[in-house]
């Protein structure tokens, strides 16, 4: 197993983890960029990028990293809230009118960011090519009712988060949530992160080793909070990316919340911008209060989709007991399906991104727990 890069002496332990990935824990192909106060000390890629094992894994492999697309949708959030563009506590409806449909008409901004608009699923079918049309999937979640009364729990809206928050920006920016990630964040700090991937970045992108196709509908009995769940995840059936994730209408999609495209290297540049404050290298990205605001609690209890208790700020995954990002509370950053994360620790400056192509356990991953566990003991 070839595995390539730089580590400095003092985190040779992250090193030595990610070889154990390889050799004990299933990695496939992968890639972990670690930076410390703006210096980067760990950046390592292994592997391969395909099933076949023709492709090896580079340092500019770009993969589909899944839920770590949030944080970024988090940061131009709180982008447009620091320019005074986006109003945290005012209704949605006033941005999107069309959204006060079916009893929405108070929830806020603050609530559709922190999961507790209760819109995690749609409840009616929906035709599997139509979740590559931005405008039918947003007017259906529109048009939606909720499945809790907004505001008095919260449930990880796992795949209508980016359709909710990315349309809620269009509103407020004009501008669709590929085009102000291209601009606004990484072009700006030159992270090689993309919502929308462009044909030309599919030879260094790594193929997605999903197991299996999507199940089909549910049976007529699933109702409830039972349907809920499992339209989650599979409706449109394909919205997870179950049987199209190395498609290219998948990857040219944009799908806020799951379909996002990034190197371990572009991860780690856009946290290690966030652990100094909202700036890198002279380039400021977000507003320091605006960032704060952002990384700080809105809800930590039992939630609703994923039935284990869960910590959010607006849009970021905050550090809590099942999924430590540090020693401190001040971690904070978002995990994506299989294992990839991107996050930071400003009381230590640490920022990481952990990419991989290997679908590993949803919850705890054996994989970025390691990583994450000899960041921090290297300090």
């Amino acid at each position: 197993m070839h595995i390539e890069g730089a580590v400095d002496p003092a985190f040779a332990a992250v090193g030595d983890a990610f070889r154990d990935n390889f050799a004990t824990r299933g990695e496939v192909g992968a890639a972990v960029c670690v930076v410390v106060g703006g210096t980067t000390v760990v950046d390592l890629w292994g592997g391969w990028a395909d099933a076949a094992a023709t492709r090896p894994w580079g340092p500019d492999t770009l993969v589909n990293a899944f839920s770590v697309g949030k944080g970024f949708l988090a940061v131009l959030a709180a982008q447009a809230a620091g320019r005074g563009r986006l109003d945290l506590d005012a209704p949605v409806g006033r941005a999107w009118p069309e959204f006060e449909a079916a009893g929405k008409a108070a929830i806020t901004a603050r609530q559709l960011l922190s999961h507790q608009a209760g819109l995690p699923a749609l409840r009616a079918p929906v035709p599997a090519a139509e979740l590559y049309d931005w405008a039918a999937m947003t007017g259906r979640l529109a048009a939606e009712a909720p499945w809790w009364e907004p505001g008095t729990a919260h449930g990880y809206h796992v795949n209508t988060y980016g359709l909710l928050v990315g349309e809620l920006l269009r509103r407020v920016t004009g501008r669709r949530p590929g085009d102000l990630l291209r601009t606004e964040l990484a072009g700006p700090l030159g992270a090689d992160v993309h919502l929308g991937l462009a044909p030309e970045h599919d030879a260094r992108t790594a193929e997605f080793l999903w197991p299996g196709d999507p199940p089909g509908r549910p049976d007529p009995e699933v109702t409830g909070v039972d349907l809920m769940r499992f339209n989650t995840y599979f409706n449109p059936p394909t919205v997870s990316g179950a049987g199209v994730v190395n498609s290219r209408s998948w990857r040219a999609a944009e799908l806020p919340s799951t379909n996002t495209h990034a190197s371990a290297r572009g991860v780690a540049r856009i946290y290690a911008a966030l652990a100094a404050g909202g700036a890198l290298d002279g380039v400021r990205v977000v507003d320091p209060d605006a960032l704060a605001a952002a990384t700080a609690e809105q809800v930590h209890g039992p939630d609703l989709v994923l039935e284990r208790v869960t910590r959010f700020g607006l849009g970021f995954q905050l550090t809590q007991g099942e999924r430590p990002l540090g020693p401190a509370e001040s971690g904070f950053g978002h995990f994506g399906a299989g294992g990839s994360v991107g996050f930071c620790h400003p009381d230590t400056g640490v920022a990481m991104g952990y990419v991989m192509n290997q679908l590993g356990p949803r919850w705890q991953n054996p994989r970025n727990r390691a990583l994450i566990d000899a960041v921090f003991a290297s300090l």
